[in-house]
């Protein structure tokens, strides 16, 4: 399939609206996309992790495990998932974080993603659903001082605000490539996703950098659909594959990983979904892609 640049932002949502524009509501149309555009102009500046290569040295860097959870940006008074639109959380939980931002993961534990999402995305909050999950903080958006520093501080502030559901991240020192993959292979086993390394003396900066790696048996990234292409054979009637682009503006097919029922019911045009791969080819599309699954936002 031809690559095409297109705008990350701007011609998913053009698209989203596309169906629209062609009949005669043009000023909801309008209306609808400026709405998302605020939407994904309130995105929170945060930090993005990079892949762990092959050959780099733990030993600078403080290393926890790679939650399974949704992320979730507390700015002191609103809690928002990472595209900037807002947690429907109940207030008894809003009310007891600290009035610090918190950057972390809203978790249930390893192999829930599923329940969780869909806790956390309903309009109207289940009081005995958020009751399960925690509220686990790796980082303090903003904040001065080194990766250590703020780790330190984030284990302070947890303690303070005395809930049983917000925790700090553990962060360990790793010493040798050897201990960092039996670490990863030991996560797994155990049902975890992979790991993260975050270089101990780096200041917070938001965006991609390398101060902040995640290591996981097989990488994965994430795209936004364009398009559901229809499915041939056994696929006849149904979604066949997702058009995707990625945030550099190439867009690829993704055919596998998909159960009957999101065939049915496929990711809607707009969303964005994660999926992992094997490596990727001279151009930068993914090799040997298969669905994961619908980010929550």
């Amino acid at each position: 399939m031809k690559s095409v640049r297109v705008s990350w932002r701007l011609t998913p949502l053009c698209l989203l609206l596309g169906s629209v524009y062609a009949t005669s509501a043009g000023a909801t149309a309008a209306a609808q996309l400026v709405a998302l555009e605020a939407a994904a102009s309130a995105q929170p500046a945060l930090m993005h992790a990079r892949f762990w290569q092959a050959g780099f040295d733990p030993d600078t860097y403080l290393v926890s495990e790679k939650l399974d959870g949704v992320r979730a940006f507390w700015d002191g008074q609103s809690l928002r998932f990472r595209s900037g639109l807002p947690i429907a959380a109940p207030d008894w939980f809003t009310a007891g974080l600290p009035k610090t931002p918190l950057d972390g993961e809203l978790w249930l534990g390893r192999g829930r993603f599923d329940e969780l999402s869909g806790a956390v995305r309903k309009k109207l909050p289940v009081d005995t659903e958020w009751r399960q999950l925690r509220y686990m903080i790796f980082d303090l958006p903003g904040a001065p001082g080194s990766f250590a520093e703020r780790a330190q501080r984030t284990s302070v502030l947890v303690a303070e605000a005395r809930q049983p559901w917000l925790q700090a991240v553990a962060q360990n020192r790793i010493p040798t490539a050897v201990s960092l993959q039996n670490l990863l292979d030991q996560t797994v086993l155990e049902g975890g996703e992979g790991l993260m390394l975050h270089r101990a003396n780096a200041l917070w900066s938001p965006g991609r950098s390398d101060v902040l790696f995640k290591f996981k048996p097989m990488p994965d990234e994430e795209a936004r659909v364009l398009a559901h292409l229809p499915g041939k054979g056994k696929h006849a009637g149904r979604m066949g594959a997702l058009l995707l682009v990625l945030p550099d503006g190439q867009q690829f097919a993704l055919g596998t990983g998909f159960s009957d029922a999101q065939r049915a019911e496929p990711p809607p045009v707009g969303a964005i979904v994660t999926y992992r791969y094997r490596d990727r080819t001279p151009k930068g599309l993914p090799r040997f892609a298969s669905f994961l699954r619908v980010q929550p936002q």
